[in-house]
């Protein structure tokens, strides 16, 4: 019994049982909400929330890491990280101070298609707090000081994430995924884009995106709507638009095609696998079964590869899948980590659960225990402000049916096993799946050809140029 734990394999007897089936939901009752746009544009979302005497302040720039310049992705990152370092009236240290001051938060960044500014204040904070947001998006600093010592972080963290196999693996299977479009580009951007970050490109990134006509703001919690579109008009109201539309990024996202890198970490115990391709974007009529099927391939409520990797076959602590829906596309994604001589089966054993999801229908208990899992967790995503900010700010950025909002729960239900069938066969490619691995390419690499994943490229996290269309410097 000894020599089989130690093979990591599981002695005969090893119990087996299911998880417990999710217990049935529950109605949840999503709070009112209004929304107006002021006259500049501004697109203005207040929900009333008074379970808390607390106020969350959410503001959403157009513009995250796929609008970065040509030839200098990292800037978007490094300007939503610099708003609330510093405006034109407070330095970093007074902004920190005032918010303290007042029991609240604040904090800023960016992400993919958006830029944000969040805050959370008590009630009787609020219009401070409206205030905070405003001057930090409306007239950051951008400090030479400040600039110098987020330059450094970043740099500084890179040498972390560049041996981190979970940072590796996830930004070449996002470029595998998305080549030369935006989308595929780190975000936070690589260490030479970093080092030629000036102001100017900040205060340019800056002045051709921050603007309320490509703006969002929330207003979340225990406030009354009058008093709030009141105080956005206030504080925002004089805030000029834009004369020119947002233009969207630049580039196709290209078609699924089968490519497979490896990414060498001589002397690694483990490999990280992570395998996908090219989706469907969020506003997609077919996200909502298509996320369905995923929770059943590898998420809560189901997850097919982790029973297989981890319950039968002892290969993984965890394996899943997820979909990532952006504004102009999209993506499904497998991953697991497992020890170095495991990594093949492992692989054609994700691969299989793919293929196996395409082409054979999904079983009615499984579809209504995804359905169960996700019906019962929509009362948990409703249950702050902040929460409940991320739902209508999403439906508004992506242009959904805010009326759905209420009704999630019976939309899923109403997902039918011919929908599951449906979705998989049109938008899973277990043909032409990127895949990426990172760990020690000498202990698998051969079988990796022997087993049918021929044209391996191998190369080394020293010569890794996320910038080159073959990773190569």
């Amino acid at each position: 019994m000894i020599a089989a734990a130690a093979a990591g394999q599981p002695p005969a007897d090893w119990p087996r049982e299911s998880p417990p089936p999710p217990l049935p939901w529950r109605q949840a009752t999503f709070p009112p909400y209004e929304v107006r746009t002021l006259d500049n544009g501004l697109r203005v979302v207040v929900v009333m929330h008074h379970e808390q005497p607390a106020v969350n302040l959410r503001l959403l720039i157009g513009a995250g890491s796929a609008y970065d310049p040509a030839g200098k992705p990292g800037v978007a990152t490094f300007t939503g990280a610099l708003l609330d370092q510093g405006t034109t009236s407070r330095s970093a240290t007074e902004v920190a101070d005032a918010i303290d001051s007042i029991g609240g938060i604040l904090g800023a960044g960016a992400g993919t298609d958006l830029t944000f500014v969040n805050a959370l204040v008590m009630t009787d904070s609020f219009e401070f707090g409206l205030d905070m947001v405003a001057d930090t998006v409306r007239n950051p600093a951008f400090a030479p000081a400040e600039i110098e010592r987020e330059r450094q972080q970043v740099l500084s963290g890179f040498q972390v994430s560049y041996d981190d196999p979970e940072y590796l693996s996830g930004v070449v299977l996002s470029r595998l995924i998305y080549g030369s479009h935006p989308y595929g580009q780190p975000s936070n951007g690589t260490p030479e884009s970093v080092r030629r970050i000036a102001r100017d490109d900040l205060v340019d990134f800056h002045a051709a995106h921050y603007a309320p006509n490509n703006a969002l703001l929330a207003i979340v919690g225990d406030v009354d709507a009058e008093s709030a579109f009141a105080a956005a008009e206030r504080t925002f109201g004089d805030w000029a638009p834009r004369t020119e539309a947002a233009a969207p990024p630049v580039g196709e996202i290209p078609e699924p095609t089968r490519r497979i890198v490896v990414i060498d970490k001589p002397g690694s115990l483990q490999t990280a696998i992570r395998v996908g391709h090219a989706a469907l974007e969020r506003a997609s009529p077919d996200h909502l079964p298509f996320d369905v099927a995923i929770k059943i391939l590898g998420g809560e409520g189901g997850n097919r590869l982790g029973s297989v990797l981890r319950t039968e076959r002892s290969l993984t602590y965890s394996a899943s899948a997820e979909i990532g829906s952006r504004r102009y596309g999209g993506d499904f994604i497998g991953k697991t980590d497992t020890r170095t001589e495991a990594t093949v089966e492992a692989l054609r054993l994700m691969v299989g659960e793919v293929g196996r999801l395409r082409r054979e229908r999904v079983s009615r208990r499984e579809l209504e225990n995804a359905q169960a899992y996700l019906a019962g967790n929509f009362p948990l995503t409703i249950e702050t402000p902040n929460a409940i900010a991320s739902q209508v700010l999403e439906a508004l950025v992506y242009g959904l049916d805010l009326d759905d909002l209420p009704n999630y729960p019976n939309r899923i239900n109403a997902v039918t096993v011919e929908d599951i069938r449906r979705v998989a066969r049109t938008y899973l490619r277990p043909d032409r799946l990127a895949i990426v691995l990172v760990g020690e390419a000498r202990a698998f690499v051969n079988d990796l050809r022997r087993a049918g994943f021929g044209d391996v490229e191998v190369l080394s996290v020293a010569e890794l140029d996320l910038s080159s269309p073959d990773f190569r410097r």
